[in-house]
């Protein structure tokens, strides 16, 4: 039964890595746009998102 969820949840996060990816580039225009209006509140959102997209990718990849 373990390698049963295992499988699953490599299948999973195969599909989630391409998303996450496009979710971080999306993230990264974002905080650019933020810091070029010097948007102090959106710069730091922003860097909170990209930190948990991190850590989530992290975790995936391992």
């Amino acid at each position: 039964m373990k390698q049963v969820i295992e499988a699953f949840k490599r299948k999973d996060a195969e599909k989630r890595i391409p998303v996450l990816r496009l979710e971080i580039d999306y993230e990264l225009a974002t905080l650019f746009d933020a810091m070029a209006s010097q948007d102090e509140a959106t710069v730091q959102a922003s860097k909170h998102r990209l930190e948990k997209y991190r850590q989530e990718l992290l975790r995936l990849e391992a």
